[in-house]
């Protein structure tokens, strides 16, 4: 019922942009491919998996016009605390990154945390790490952007 009256409210556009964080790049998306795993160094994630998606769907017989490739990275620090007083939101876990071609733009993006990150406000410690590591990915998307 609560998901009909969400869904009657909110277009599903207006979902997606507020789950969604984005930002848009000029440069070609190689260049900042090429630059994830420093970034994520210098910003004190582990790159731990990356996706080179438009390939691997094209393998599977189903080629898109687009490059598209995801991240995922970790700091296992806050991924610890998550993981031991919230083990449901496993789910969303490892953070991701994807980078796509969208009509002549590049875009880089990733889940908007505010809204799970209200849901641990009970518990101050995580709370402030995961507050600090949204920023923190937040200024690792912002670094890959710039030229």
């Amino acid at each position: 019922m609560i998901k009909k009256m969400i869904q009657a409210i909110m277009p599903s556009q207006k979902m997606i942009e507020m789950f969604t964080l984005k930002l848009e790049s000029d440069q070609p998306i190689e260049t900042i491919a090429q630059k994830v795993s420093g970034e994520c160094e210098n910003h004190k994630f582990a790159l731990l998996q990356t996706y080179v998606y438009h390939d691997i769907v094209e393998k599977k017989g189903f080629p898109i016009n687009r490059k598209v490739f995801i991240y995922e990275i970790c700091q296992a620090k806050t991924a610890a605390l998550m993981l031991t007083s919230n083990p449901e939101f496993s789910i969303f876990m490892p953070c991701k990154i994807a980078m796509y071609e969208d009509a002549g733009k590049m875009v880089i993006s990733t889940m908007n945390m505010e809204i799970m990150l209200n849901a641990v406000k009970s518990n101050p410690e995580l709370y402030k790490e995961a507050t600090t590591i949204f920023k923190t990915l937040k200024y690792l998307m912002t670094s890959l952007s710039k030229v």
